[in-house]
């Protein structure tokens, strides 16, 4: 399925509902990492310009198909720490263009082939415990206890909480009218997402998603005028800043401090911002296009050159950082999105609802919210994926389920660099005990072993081989045929040669080599 302009809009009604539920899980997540990013009130409309050029512009640039652009949890310590590093808002926005540049020009130096490198273990991994966490972390939201922003990944939480004592907390302070909103909230999801239903016609373009957050907000409302005991208010509904007029409106984007281009601590910020971000978009590049069912394969520098003209974009008007964002993009891929039209779509919608109806939008309770996002939680984490990545052996599953509880332990980038060190362990015993194929056969002559060895054999292979080497028996013959091998390592041949040349002889070992050049042809000493 190609993205050309004709095709992105015969998909539309496909599109059009996904980006509508994009949008509905965007939307919190945007204004809940600007006030976690920045710590201000006044600066969460910071979120929604992230929101709006993830959706728009990256959309737009992006070869990704499902991918879904935006502000990212993942980033929210690092933009804390470096706004109060550079004084102000102001001078973290020229680093984010900056951050931006650095990613254009990583694109155009084909720097995106780093992201066909990440196991396939440990992109599963990752998107397990993903979904686990969103089920852990909307869990408070949907009991009404609404302490810590939407959208948090970390374990371990700014106000000194952790995942597991925000649960605890959440059962000893919830909210009556919340749980009643959640429960009806879920049960409607769970509803909608039957065959039966969505056979229905209105369901086709209008997605459930819609429909439970309209419900959401009739029943506060209603609680509101009945029984204003359970009514939510406050930070227990979407907080989006209303402008009374066009004027403070415009107020709400920001511009870069250029003053501070000579400030080391600028470039600084932005190496990391460009290094973190890159790395959280080529994860997530990765793990959509496993959960693509079409199966299509994001070039990964374009997208790279889509990031960082879409931070630099963001930087010149006041948006936080972007990255490729695995929670959003999931949302699209499990409400039916098929073209990127639907990251687009949820761009749009972003920007026009932030624009026209914020005082609508106020009224959403976070418990309409949570009950979307504990069902996209639930479809990233199925017991079919454990159940799949168990049977495949314990060379795949060690490192997924690794990766899962290192990131439900720490945060998403820190639990996939443990998971990548169990991996890359488990690829290099492989490649250790693979190297070649070991053959023993009596002869009337004796004892003759022939070791056959692999197509590549590297240095990664050179103590397996030197190994058998000096374990061979005394008295023995031995044939190293590496005519099948394509490429044997410098090291490797070394080894060999002064096995023939020194250890063999001392042990009475006849040895014989085919396809396998001397030292000396490749420099010897």
């Amino acid at each position: 399925m190609s993205d050309n302009k004709n095709n992105l809009f015969s998909n539309l009604k496909y599109d059009f509902p996904a980006g509508l539920v994009v949008y509905l899980v965007a939307l919190p997540l945007c204004l809940g990492v600007a006030l976690a990013s920045t710590g201000r009130p006044d600066l969460l409309f910071s979120g929604i310009i992230a929101g709006v050029i993830g959706g728009i512009v990256v959309g737009f640039l992006s070869g990704s198909a499902l991918g879904v652009a935006g502000p990212a949890a993942g980033l929210v310590v690092i933009v804390l720490t470096a706004i109060e590093t550079l004084g102000s808002f102001e001078a973290f926005l020229l680093a984010v263009v900056i951050a931006g540049l650095i990613q254009v020009i990583a694109g155009f130096l084909n720097a995106g082939i780093i992201g066909y490198y990440f196991p396939s273990s440990v992109i599963k991994g990752m998107l397990a415990a993903i979904g686990i966490t969103l089920i852990l972390k909307e869990i408070p939201h949907a009991f009404g206890y609404d302490a810590d922003f939407m959208g948090d990944e970390a374990f371990t939480q700014k106000d000194g909480q952790n995942t597991l004592t925000e649960i605890y907390n959440s059962v000893r302070y919830s909210s009556t009218g919340a749980i009643i909103i959640s429960t009806i909230s879920l049960g409607l999801i769970i509803l909608f997402d039957k065959p039966f239903m969505k056979r229905i016609e209105l369901f086709k373009f209008l997605p459930g998603a819609l429909f439970v957050v309209l419900i959401g907000i009739a029943l506060n409302l209603f609680f509101g005028a009945f029984y204003p005991e359970i009514a939510m208010s406050g930070e227990h509904l979407v907080q989006l800043p209303v402008a009374s007029n066009p004027s403070e409106f415009l107020s709400f984007f920001k511009t870069p401090d250029f003053s501070a281009i000579g400030k080391v601590e600028v470039y600084t910020v932005a190496f990391t911002l460009a290094i973190v971000a890159s790395l959280e978009t080529l994860l997530s590049v990765e793990a959509t296009d496993k959960l693509d069912p079409y199966k299509r394969s994001t070039p990964t520098s374009r997208e790279l050159k889509a990031q960082g003209v879409g931070n630099m974009l963001s930087g010149l008007i006041g948006g936080l950082p972007i990255t490729q964002v695995i929670v959003r993009s999931s949302a699209n891929i499990a409400s039916g999105g098929r073209t990127k039209m639907a990251t687009m779509v949820h761009g749009s919608i972003l920007l026009l609802s932030a624009m026209l109806i914020p005082r609508f939008l106020n009224f959403i309770p976070l418990a309409s919210l949570a009950a979307i996002l504990l069902m996209v939680g639930y479809k990233l984490s199925k017991f079919s994926l454990y159940r799949g990545m168990y049977q495949l052996g314990r060379e795949q599953f060690i490192p997924f389920f690794v990766t899962v509880v290192a990131i439900l332990s720490t945060d998403l980038l820190k639990g996939i660099a443990i998971g990548m060190v169990v991996a890359i362990y488990f690829i290099l015993r492989k490649n250790y005990k693979h190297s070649y194929h070991y053959k023993k056969e009596e002869h009337k002559d004796g004892e003759v072993i022939t070791l056959v060895l692999s197509e590549e054999v590297t240095f990664l292979n050179k103590g397996s081989i030197g190994l058998t080497l000096d374990h061979l028996p005394e008295n023995s013959k031995v044939i190293i045929d590496g005519s099948k091998s394509l490429n044997i390592d410098y090291d490797v041949l070394e080894i060999i040669q002064e096995f023939k040349e020194h250890s063999a002889p001392m042990k009475n070992i006849t040895v014989e080599t085919k396809g396998i050049r001397s030292v000396s042809s490749v420099g010897g000493h």
